[in-house]
């Protein structure tokens, strides 16, 4: 029981991420369905490195740089994985007109003026609003961004169907809905490190984060009639942009720790 949990973790670190795991693990379509509940876990590693590089850095750097630092070890760790799929959500959404058209603009390598344009901002973005959180609470804030956008992610698998109908996408294996102890279960880690941030802040940034995934959520369900695996990717990218333009709000709410 224990090994096979495991060994779905490891399979969800090995195809969410760049990340080495031991050969014994194994790969299959039924293990990797089994594995996406890890999602948000898998977030906590990443956010993890992330932090640590950003600890490291500030020894040596302005914060400024150490967040870039930071964004970079989070990009080689996941191989760019989801930012990928946020172009190519953006390209298909911005440049198809129907379904067929959306889903053949995303699966092709190109990247086009709205991918471009969507991951300028978005990283832009990440950057501006991760320099203007307090020092102390930026570690934490990247943990629970990367865990908690993740979980919004996996919200997508327990309600929406794979939009797809072909079986070449390589997130063919994730198109099983996701039931509800599952999803119950990536809650667990999806929303672990929240009670560590100043709780009206956290609070905001779960309701932003929210908003931009049925934000998106929506969308999917009009053009395309469920997801595919760049929607998922689109939708991690900007919850946890919304996550942090929560934690950094001004308004002097109960409970806040507003950024120095």
């Amino acid at each position: 029981m224990i090994r096979r949990e495991v060994e779905r973790l490891l399979g969800a670190v090995r195809f969410f991420t760049r990340l080495p795991v031991p050969a014994w693990v194994g790969h299959s379509a039924e293990a990797l369905s089994q594995s996406a509940r890890y999602l948000p876990a898998v977030g906590l590693l990443v956010g993890g490195i992330g932090a640590l590089v950003y600890l490291a850095a500030t020894a040596f750097w302005p914060q400024p740089v150490a967040v870039l630092l930071s964004m970079a070890a989070t990009l080689l760790a996941t191989g760019a994985f989801h930012e990928d799929g946020l172009s190519d959500t953006a390209d298909g959404l911005g440049g198809g007109w129907d379904k067929a058209r959306i889903l053949a603009i995303m699966k092709d390598s190109r990247v086009g003026s709205y991918g471009v344009v969507a991951l300028v901002l978005t990283l832009l973005g990440k950057f501006a609003l991760l320099t203007a959180l307090e020092p102390a609470l930026l570690p934490l804030a990247l943990l629970a961004g990367h865990a908690f956008s993740r979980f919004c992610a996996t919200v997508l698998l327990a309600t929406m169907d794979y939009a797809r109908d072909d079986d070449s996408a390589k997130s063919r294996p994730l198109a099983g809905r996701m039931s509800a102890p599952s999803l119950a279960f990536a809650a667990v880690a999806g929303l672990g490190m929240l009670p560590f941030l100043p709780p009206a802040q956290g609070l905001l940034g779960i309701a932003l984060a929210g908003l931009a995934t049925g934000w998106l959520a929506a969308k999917f369900r009009r053009w395309l009639g469920g997801y595919t695996g760049d929607c998922l990717g689109a939708v991690q990218q900007v919850s946890e942009l919304a996550f942090y333009l929560g934690l950094t709000c001004h308004l002097a709410l109960p409970g806040s720790a507003l950024p120095s």
